[in-house]
């Protein structure tokens, strides 16, 4: 599928809709059919609609009358019947102005009209008019469209990171290459021809070949079209075209996301205050801002200047402004290697540039365009639009990376080494798509790189250890029991000095909040902060301060007299449900049963004895529940008026899924036995496992569940029904249960 295959279904398209024009006896003056969308453009693709308007000179064309009414009928029906999808409207010259006038996305789709039959002197008086208009108003145009434009972006997202990547609407996609030519014809702002038509041409391609696989018009690119589209590539894979489209994708967001920081300049100033020539302003050696980029000096020698790179993308980044592209090229042409080690100014430019906030990603992002950050950082190229393997994550790893460092920016206050933790957050991911864990294999490169920018020895031990660890604090937090004494163990077993421990915990929150909003829920906030608060505190010999969540609590009234107690508090990103009974064995399966029942989403829960009293507390997604109707629920389980084990009875899985798995761990406790269950987040789970245990006999004396994405890890501290850790044999017993139970969710 090439540009010619394009112009040759819209040949064949002109051909049908000027017959069907001219066959109905379309007038030659006053009235026109002119294409519009991409059909305008000439980009149709095999299945796209045909986008067309008949339009009239009200003063020459009674547009109220049957006549005109007729001759469009007669226009669509020869289209129709041809098979071809029509997308039609009947219009008069004003009232297509009027619409133009009325919606910037009407206007901003009419710049693209194209004559097909009737009128020529009609087509052009619209389209001469449209662009007039446009070029006119344009100040009060662009920021309408700016809205639009993020709208789209927020509910699409972008098509690098995407993992079912849409060529249409995501951020990169076609529909911003039509909204930067647009940008283009208001003559306020240029953007590079030549790119934005090279990267237009390579979608248009793609869309192309995804409708022959697809069969039908589609812009989303599913799994089951990777194979085709490697093929019509002539690449390697699957994975080498997914990268492929990821790399377009980012750089039209690029071009995309420069263009409108241009624009949004171009509006501030007025057209009486630019200069007509360009005025440098001194930022620092060698380093100037012009018209709101960041450009060189005209004195600036980078071949003899090998921290110039360094220091003009540090000054974009914290000023929050453009890192002028041809500037970054021409640094990363001239720029000599920076020696190794690296100068303490050099290593001073990446902390700035890292720790800038908000401003680090367009500038790292035009490092990326312009081979700039090769000279730099050649290990990111591991990791380079490497999808992650979870879908909870939002972005690709190298973006993720760049956002856990936006992340950091905001907490390196909390620490004693901000640099450690920027270098940190920088390479915590460096290791993925080894085959050995990435936390594993990150650690050696992210010491070699540490060494290499002149980190002295303890500060590279540290990058080191957090790379190593990255993941230590949030698995230990929210998967073990916070008030047994071998839970710090597992942690300050590794992370050994309190100064560690604080980077850790900044590191942990940025990269989850970097993650997404579910991996930085208020609940997993308060585990990892709590676990980090005892830890510090265990670290400087202290005695560590009991587990928030396992305070004791006031005992309602209802509960004391042997009934049961259930609480919904609100809280930020869901509600807190705390129901409070007398312990026996099964009563956490009949509470989880409760909520399965009432199709309530469980985000993360704790569970503990408190006396003779089974606590458990439960992180949901849903708001606004009623007590009473929860209530309902669990008293028609106790009674068993509801069978919960033929009302939550397995449904087959998706072939997506991973087969669960169930462990045994002996060394998280020495007071009970661990069962570890991880297995794909599906109502019934909780249930499925709780009454297992409790069909064994086995008393649950703690449990921690955590969701995050499609995947549920939920650990349990179990003990026999008469107290104590179970045998190895019962272990075993109870390990083959469970896994039994929740294995007939995936067969």
């Amino acid at each position: 599928m090439t540009a010619a295959d394009r112009a040759a279904r819209t040949e064949d398209a002109d051909a049908l809709c000027a017959g069907a024009y001219e066959a109905a006896g379309g007038p030659g003056t006053g009235a026109a059919l002119v294409a519009v969308g991409g059909y305008g453009r000439g980009e149709l693709a095999p299945y796209s609609d045909l986008d067309v308007v008949l339009v009239a000179d009200d003063a020459q064309v009674d547009v109220d009358g049957e006549d005109w009414a007729e001759l469009a009928g007669q226009v669509w029906y020869p289209i129709w019947d041809s098979g071809a999808k029509l997308d039609h409207s009947v219009r008069s010259l004003p009232q297509m102005l009027e619409a133009a006038d009325a919606d910037v996305r009407v206007a901003s789709g009419l710049l693209d009209v194209r004559h097909v039959a009737g009128d020529p002197n009609l087509t052009l008086r619209l389209r001469t008019a449209v662009l007039a208009s446009w070029r006119r108003r344009a100040r009060e145009r662009l920021p309408e469209l700016r809205e639009l434009v993020r709208s789209r972006h927020r509910l699409v997202g972008e098509l690098a990171h995407l993992s079912v990547p849409d060529l249409k609407e995501a951020e990169g996609g076609l529909r911003d290459a039509t909204v930067l030519r647009s940008l283009t014809t208001s003559w306020l702002v240029d953007v590079s021809a030549a790119d934005l038509e090279r990267g237009r041409l390579q979608l248009l391609d793609l869309r192309d070949v995804l409708h022959g696989a697809a069969g039908r018009a589609t812009d989303r690119i599913g799994p089951e079209h990777w194979a085709t589209i490697a093929e019509a590539l002539e690449l390697d894979d699957e994975r080498a075209a997914q990268r492929q489209v990821r790399e377009l994708g980012r750089r039209l967001t690029h071009l995309s996301r420069l263009a409108w920081r241009r624009t949004d300049d171009a509006l501030r100033r007025t057209p009486a205050a630019k200069p007509r020539r360009p005025e440098l302003e001194h930022l620092a050696p060698g380093v100037a801002l012009s018209q709101g980029e960041v450009v060189l000096e005209r004195n600036a020698r980078p071949a003899s200047d090998p921290t110039l790179l360094l220091r003009a993308a540090a000054e974009a980044a914290v000023r929050d402004v453009v890192l002028a592209p041809p500037t970054a090229a021409r640094l990363a042409r001239e720029s000599p290697p920076l020696p190794v080690p690296w100068p303490d100014e050099a290593r001073r430019q990446l902390v700035r540039l890292l720790t800038a906030g908000p401003g680090l990603l367009a500038v790292w992002e035009t490092l990326e365009e312009t081979g700039a950050l090769t000279a730099i950082l050649p290990e990111w190229d591991r990791i380079r639009l490497l999808p992650h393997a979870s879908v909870i994550h939002r972005f690709t790893v190298d973006r993720h990376s760049v956002e856990t460092c936006m992340e950091a920016a905001a907490l390196i206050r909390e620490v004693s080494r901000p640099d450690v933790l920027a270098v940190a957050a920088l390479l915590h991911d460096i290791g993925k798509g080894s085959l050995t864990e990435h936390s594993v294999a990150g650690a050696p490169i992210a010491r070699t790189v540490a060494e290499r920018m002149g980190f002295d020895d303890d500060a590279v031990a540290l990058v080191e250890l957090l790379v190593r660890r990255h993941l230590l604090l949030a698995e230990v937090a929210t998967t073990r029991d916070p008030d047994d004494p071998a839970t710090l163990d597992a942690l300050t077993a590794h992370v050994t000095t309190p100064e560690a421990l604080a980077l850790l915990t900044a590191l942990t929150e940025a990269d989850a909040r970097a993650t997404s909003p579910k991996a930085w829920s208020t609940w997993r906030a308060g585990l990892i902060h709590d676990l980090s608060r005892r830890a510090a505190a265990s670290l400087k010999g202290e005695s560590p301060p009991p587990a928030a969540q396992l305070g004791d609590l006031d005992l309602p009234e209802t509960v004391r007299e042997g009934g049961v107690s259930i609480q919904v508090d609100a809280v930020r990103d869901g509600s807190r449900i705390t129901v409070v009974a007398t312990d026996r064995v099964g009563l956490l399966a009949d509470v989880a049963a409760m909520l399965a029942l009432r199709r309530i989403g469980v985000r993360a829960a704790r569970v503990w004895s408190q006396g003779e009293y089974g606590v458990s507390v439960w992180d949901v997604v849903e708001e606004h529940l009623d007590p009473g109707l929860l209530r309902d629920q669990l008293d028609n389980v106790l009674a068993r008026r509801v069978d919960p084990s033929a009302r939550l009875a397995p449904r087959a899985a998706t072939g997506a899924e991973l087969a669960p798995t169930v462990v045994v761990r002996p060394e998280a406790s020495d007071q009970a036995t661990v069962v570890e269950v991880r297995a794909a987040d599906r109502l019934g789970v909780l249930y499925l496992v709780c009454s297992t245990l409790a069909g064994l006999d086995i008393s649950v004396r703690s449990a921690h569940v955590s969701t995050l994405g499609p995947q549920a890890v939920d650990v349990f501290y179990v003990q026999e029904a008469s107290a104590g850790a179970l045998s190895e044999t019962r272990a075993a017993e109870a390990a083959h249960a469970v896994r039994q139970a929740v294995s007939r969710l995936t067969t």
